[in-house]
């Protein structure tokens, strides 16, 4: 049985007995990719050939630093008896197997809302990416375009800080949509509408979910390293990243913020930051960012941080152990529970030493302290010497990455010793 078969009785979620019903997925924070709930543990995106490529022949060493790979589904753009459109994942059958979703050199897809309404407004699409091949082939010749048009398009998401109340059902807070995630659902409704006629079946890869354990997710998304393209980069891509990369924070410390969503439970509000925020923040504000990132509102929670340190020097250490990975673009997410009592998970899923690890290496906690989890995401840029069809290949480490660590590290000790409340 495959995995993706699995994970579909696993989750027991069907759609009129025959497939899954995609839900948004409402903890991304950054990125433009197309992420739906598929269930409880699982969610899933368009399937990118390098992207999945690299979670099929992922290091052993590298497993417990990246989302569970859980498989490939088929996913259809639907509609239902009330005139809602509905994304619908299937088994992945051989027919199937030669679909392609997007071009690789693309940055990926924004994320879908399992129901919408057949009215709602037009919304401006980012980077003009379609699924189909004739839409593809069209995207190409317009996103050079778009590029220079990119901080143009910044005043649709404000440089303020944003502030979403929770609403409670019988105690439990349940979470709205974030203001990206809202913005990326109407995005990925006009592409699909736009692009029904030609195409209605889609690959999507199956992931672990990394919130799954947490009732209300603190999530803070760092774009790593000190280059953003990937080798097979237009002239046009190539500058417009090396730009982005000197005009933030990637450049001089390897890092820049991504997005954010924060919880504050003495007030029920969620904090947002936007990648468009984060790319405007100097040294100093980035700090002040990771700050407002592991305050609650009352206090820095300084408890998170050993735990998040001990991540990301294991992952360091990785890291400088693989030889000749590029993961240009790639993000790296901090994850922990804002909710004021989280409970703990059952003895059996704990290691001898009482820290909490899943099957893919994460979250940690020790028998004292939070659960916290530490990962890498988004490889359609990865590159390394065994993808054999590569024009360059790259020799040692990478520097980019690493040295993008190191100042995280440095930083965030920076909070431990003398943050004050």
């Amino acid at each position: 049985m495959s995995p993706a078969i699995e994970a579909m009785q696993a989750e027991q979620q069907p759609y009129e007995g025959k497939g899954v019903l995609l839900e948004p997925f409402v903890h991304q924070v950054g990125g433009h990719s197309c992420v739906l709930r598929f269930g409880e543990q699982t969610i899933c995106k368009p399937l990118i050939p390098r992207e999945h490529q690299f979670y099929k022949s992922l290091p052993a060493a590298m497993r417990r630093f990246t989302p569970q790979y859980r498989g490939v589904v088929s996913v259809s753009f639907e509609e239902d008896e009330e005139g809602n459109l509905c994304l619908i994942a299937y088994p992945l059958h051989n027919k199937l197997g030669d679909l392609e979703n997007v071009d690789p050199a693309a940055d990926g897809e924004p994320k879908n809302k399992a129901k919408w309404a057949n009215k709602m407004p037009p919304a401006l699409l980012l980077d003009n990416d379609g699924y189909g091949k004739d839409r593809a082939r069209h995207a190409r010749k317009d996103k050079d375009k778009s590029l220079k048009r990119e901080d143009e398009r910044d005043w649709l998401m404000p440089a303020e800080v944003l502030y979403c109340g929770l609403e409670r059902n019988h105690g439990a807070p349940q979470l709205k949509h974030n203001p990206w995630s809202l913005k990326c659902h109407q995005q990925h409704l006009q592409r699909m509408k736009e692009n029904a006629k030609h195409r209605n079946q889609y690959k999507f890869i199956l992931l672990e979910n990394l919130t799954w354990r947490h009732a209300v997710p603190c999530v803070l998304d760092l774009k790593m390293g000190t280059r953003q393209h990937g080798d097979d980069a237009s002239e046009e891509k190539k500058a417009v990243q090396i730009r982005k990369c000197q005009q933030s924070t990637s450049a001089g410390i390897g890092v820049r913020l991504c997005g954010m969503q924060v919880y504050q439970p003495d007030v029920g509000q969620l904090i947002f930051m936007n990648k468009y925020q984060g790319r405007k923040l100097t040294l100093p504000g980035f700090k002040e960012a990771l700050f407002r990132f592991f305050h609650n509102g009352r206090r820095l929670r300084r408890e998170l941080l050993a735990p998040v340190l001990r991540r990301l020097r294991d992952m360091q250490a990785a890291l400088e152990a693989c030889e000749s990975y590029r993961f240009y673009s790639s993000s790296l997410l901090i994850i922990y529970d804002g909710a004021p009592a989280c409970p703990r998970r059952p003895p059996d899923q704990q290691d001898e030493d009482g820290e909490e690890e899943g099957a893919s290496g994460g979250p940690s906690r020790r028998s004292d302290g939070p659960a916290v989890d530490v990962r890498m995401i988004d490889f359609a840029h990865t590159t390394c010497r065994h993808y054999g069809e590569d024009s360059v290949v790259h020799e040692g480490q990478d520097s980019g990455y690493i040295f993008g660590l190191q100042n995280l590290i440095t930083i965030i000790s920076q909070l431990e010793d003398h943050g004050a409340d």
